[in-house]
C-alpha cells in the first residue's frame, strides 16, 4: 500500500502491474505463531528435516486468500503428498530406461485405445493447470496434480500398464504405445511442476530424454499446452462408461478379498451381464477388459443371462458374478489360463508369455 500511494503521487503509476495479497500464518488451530504458545514452525528448521519443496508444496496447496495454516501435523501430511508425486516420476523414470522418444515414439493414430484415452486425460489435466497458474490459484495446481498422480495415474491407468509393460515383447506395439504415453506423462508432468517442486523437477530433469537439443535446465522450459486433437468426445465417454463398470467390479473384488476368496484380483474371473447399449460396448471391448479390470478373465452376457448368481450394481443395464479364475497360475505374468502347460518348452507360462519368450530367444 506504500508503495502504491508513493507512487501513484509522483509518477501517477502505480509500481505493480498486478497485487497478490495473503492471509496470515497460523497453526493449525487457527491462532497466530507466538513464542509463548510454543506454536512457531521455523522454516529453516523445515527445511533441515524434510527439504525446501516439502515447504513450497505447502505454501501452494494453501489457499492464501485465508490464513495459511500450519504445523508438524500439516507438514507431514505435505510430505506424503510429495512422496506419492516423487514416486510417479520414479515409476515414469524406471520404466521408459528403454524408450528413445526420437525413435520409438508411436503416431497419435496407432495408439491403443486406452493409451489415447489416457494422453486425453493429461491434456484436461495440462488445461486445468495451465489456467489456474494464469488465474494465481496455485493450490489448484497442486490438488489437480496429486489426484491424477494418485487416481488416473497410479491407481488406474499405470496400474493397468504394468502387464503390458513387464510381459510383453519389449520391442512390441503395445509396450511402445504404452511407453510413448508414460513419456508424454513425465514430460508435462516435470514442466507443469517446476514452479512448485523446483529442486525435484531439477532432478527428475537430468534422467529424462529429449528428442533434439536439450535445455540444460527445466527451468528454461515453455509449459506444456494443450492439444485439441486428443480431444474425443467420443472416446472420452466411452470410457466413462467402462470405468463405471470397472467400480462396479472392483467393488465385487474387494468383496471377494473380505470373505478370503481371493487374495489377489488376478485370482478371480468375472462375468457381466448387460443389456442395451452398454452390452455393444463391452462386447466390443471384450479382450481388453481383463487387463483394464487387472483380472484373469472376463465374460460378457446378455442381461437376460444373468442368473440367482449375479448382484445387482449402481449401474441399471449391469450385473455382475465374480469368483475364482479357472486355470493355473502362470508363472511369468500371474495370470490364471487354463493354458498354462500347453507348450511343451515353456510347460510353466501360458501362451502368450511363450511367445514372447520364444521370440526373445529366437
Amino acid at each position: 500500500n506504500s508503495s502504491l500511494t508513493t507512487a501513484v503521487a509522483v509518477a501517477g503509476d502505480p509500481p505493480y502491474r498486478a497485487v497478490l495479497t495473503h492471509g496470515f500464518v497460523v497453526d493449525e488451530h487457527g491462532r497466530k505463531m507466538s513464542k509463548s504458545l510454543g506454536n512457531v514452525v521455523d522454516p529453516l528448521e523445515v527445511m533441515k528435516d524434510l527439504g525446501a519443496d516439502i515447504l513450497r508444496l505447502w505454501v501452494c496447496s494453501a489457499d492464501y486468500r485465508s490464513d495459511l495454516a500450519v504445523s508438524s501435523t500439516i507438514l507431514a501430511q505435505t510430505a506424503e503428498a510429495y512422496r506419492k508425486i516423487r514416486n510417479t516420476f520414479r515409476f515414469l523414470l524406471g520404466n521408459l530406461y528403454d524408450f528413445d522418444p526420437a525413435k520409438d515414439r508411436v503416431p497419435y493414430q496407432q495408439l491403443l485405445e486406452l493409451d489415447r484415452y489416457a494422453l486425453l486425460n493429461l491434456h484436461r489435466v495440462i488445461d486445468r493447470v495451465v489456467n489456474a497458474y494464469e488465474d494465481y490459484e496455485f493450490h489448484l495446481v497442486v490438488h489437480t496434480i496429486y489426484n491424477y498422480c494418485v487416481t488416473d495415474l497410479s491407481a488406474f491407468y499405470l496400474n493397468v500398464l504394468k502387464d503390458r509393460l513387464y510381459c510383453e515383447e519389449a520391442k512390441s506395439l503395445k509396450r511402445r504405445s504404452a511407453q510413448t504415453v508414460m513419456y508424454e506423462i513425465l514430460y508435462a508432468l516435470v514442466r507443469l511442476l517446476t514452479p512448485v517442486l523446483a529442486f525435484t523437477t531439477e532432478e527428475v530433469w537430468r534422467y529424462i530424454r529429449v528428442a533434439g537439443e536439450k535445455p540444460i535446465s527445466v527451468q528454461l522450459c515453455d509449459m506444456p499446452h494443450v492439444e485439441s486433437a486428443y480431444l474425443d468426445p467420443e472416446l472420452e465417454e466411452r470410457w466413462r462408461l467402462i470405468l463405471a463398470v470397472r467400480g462396479e467390479v472392483l467393488r465385487a473384488l474387494e468383496s471377494l478379498r473380505q470373505q478370503k476368496v481371493i487374495r489377489d484380483s488376478l485370482e478371480a474371473a468375472v462375468k457381466l451381464f448387460a443389456g442395451g447399449e452398454l452390452y455393444a460396448l463391452l462386447a466390443a471391448y471384450r479382450e481388453q477388459l481383463p487387463s483394464i479390470f487387472i483380472v484373469s478373465a472376463v465374460e460378457v452376457r446378455e442381461f437376460a443371462a444373468a442368473g440367482p448368481e449375479a448382484c445387482t450394481t449402481s449401474l441399471e443395464d449391469l450385473r455382475l458374478a465374480v469368483g475364482r479364475a479357472p486355470g493355473a497360475k502362470c508363472a511369468r505374468c500371474w495370470v490364471y489360463s487354463e493354458g498354462v502347460g500347453a507348450d511343451q518348452a515353456y510347460p510353466e507360462v501360458c501362451p502368450r508369455c511363450a511367445d514372447v519368450l520364444r521370440g526373445a530367444y529366437r
